[in-house]
């Protein structure tokens, strides 16, 4: 019954985030909103609800380390299992703003959660108004860096969505939000019953089932768009959410429940696996060949995330 929960959940999230994202982006439409901004900001803040509203969940359940599981191992899934695998399907093209803007920021919310958790080993409502505060600015930034450039990835907004209608709009914020719920609930009670059952801890099921449940939209995405030879998904588009996942999923879940740290694992070792997977991309970027990654650098990542899976269920 556990897996039947899981796999449910999981379903429930991933029709509950398209729905989510639909809606959002036809509002956003109504409200006058440019399609850049809905493109670097509500996109965004829709496609980490599963994430989100996974760690709330988890958080008023008593479940930290689900609440952390989940964002540490969907961030080393983002990079080890899409990038990697969409690498492999087809090579990427890496932009100047990787290294320029992109990746430090990323790394730099990477080691200043491993800081505030070592601090203290938890995250405090204070530190959840830092983080999102954090993001804030980091979108403040990004927005302007884009309309300097006055060009920015857009294929992630349906100019469709423009005119649909407030009750559309309705039926499917009511859609994605219910699915959202009932997902993240399911999800949560079917892994806690699943590490019981397999004998692991809530954190492992948390790091591997769910973090790869709730990275599974980006994976298809990016698979599809890998075939397909369309240049739908970037390097940037999967720091984005790495930095997302960070900022806005712990940092709102603390300032709602504050987080702890009570699986030792989390700050030991997966933790800087984390940090581990964020800081290859910069040397993958440049060496042998500047600015692409490859297929077998692709490969690299993929078989890197396979011992990070291996390692954690030992």
């Amino acid at each position: 019954m556990s897996i039947f929960y899981v796999l449910i959940g999981l379903l429930l999230l991933v029709v509950g985030g398209e729905f989510l994202v639909r809606s959002s982006v036809g509002l956003s439409f109504k409200l006058n909103l440019s399609k850049m901004v809905i493109g670097l900001t509500v996109v965004s803040f829709a496609t980490s609800a599963p994430e989100l509203l996974v760690s709330i969940q988890a958080a008023y359940d008593g479940l930290s380390d689900i609440a952390l599981g989940n964002v540490i191992g969907s961030n080393i899934a983002n990079i080890g299992l899409v990038l990697g695998i969409t690498a492999i399907i087809s090579s990427l093209a890496v932009d100047r703003d990787f290294y320029r803007f992109n990746w430090p920021i990323m790394l730099l919310f990477s080691i200043v959660l491993y800081f505030l958790l070592k601090n203290d080993e938890k995250l405090t409502q204070l530190e959840g108004i830092g983080l999102v505060s954090c993001l804030i600015i980091y979108l403040f930034v990004l927005i302007r860096r884009a309309r300097k450039k006055k060009e920015v990835d857009e294929d992630g907004v349906d100019d469709g969505l423009a005119q649909s209608s407030y009750f559309k709009i309705f039926i499917w914020l009511a859609i994605g939000g219910t699915a959202l719920y009932f997902g993240s609930e399911w999800l949560v009670k079917g892994a806690t019953e699943l590490a019981k059952a397999v004998g692991v801890s809530d954190y492992v099921i948390s790091v591997t089932v769910i973090a790869i449940g709730t990275s599974v939209p980006e994976l298809a995405a990016s698979v599809i768009a890998a075939l397909k030879k369309e240049k739908a998904i970037s390097l940037g588009n999967l720091i984005g959410s790495n930095i997302f996942n960070i900022a806005s999923v712990l940092g709102i879940t603390s300032i709602i429940k504050p987080i702890s740290v009570v699986d030792d694992a989390i700050l030991s070792t997966n933790i800087f696996w984390m940090i581990g997977f964020a800081v290859i991309l910069l040397p993958l970027a440049f060496i042998p060949k500047r600015m692409q990654l490859s297929r077998y650098k692709g490969l690299i990542l993929f078989v890197a995330y396979i011992v990070f899976v291996g390692f954690t269920f030992l």
